[in-house]
C-alpha cells in the first residue's frame, strides 16, 4: 500500500506530513506502507492508494482517488485518528 501527503507545492507541509504519518505507523506497528509526498500538480490517482490533504487544497484533489482531509496539518490527534482508521478499514490492523 501507498500513502501519498500531498501540499500545493510539494515541499514543507506535504514532507511533514510524510513524517508524521511514518510515525503514526511506527507508534502503531504497521509495516510495508510506502509514504511519500508529492506537490498536488504532480500527483495522479495512480501515485497512491490514499492521498493525504489539508482542507485548503482538498477540493483541488477530489480527482485523486481516497482522498482523506486534514482539518489541521499539525494536530497529531487527527493525523493519528485518521491514519488509524485507513490502515484499520485496509485491514492492516
Amino acid at each position: 500500500m501507498r500513502i501519498l501527503a500531498v501540499c500545493g507545492s510539494g515541499l514543507g507541509t506535504s514532507f511533514m506530513v510524510e513524517m508524521n504519518i511514518n510515525q503514526v505507523l511506527t507508534e502503531l506497528g504497521v509495516t510495508g506502507i510506502e509514504v511519500a509526498h508529492s506537490d498536488l500538480s504532480s500527483a495522479t490517482p495512480d501515485s497512491a492508494d490514499v492521498f493525504f490533504l489539508a482542507k485548503d487544497i482538498a477540493e483541488g484533489g477530489e480527482s485523486l482517488g481516497e482522498v482523506i482531509v486534514l482539518e489541521s496539518i499539525i494536530d497529531m490527534d487527527e493525523l493519528r485518528e485518521k491514519v488509524t482508521a485507513v490502515v484499520q478499514d485496509k485491514g492492516l490492523i
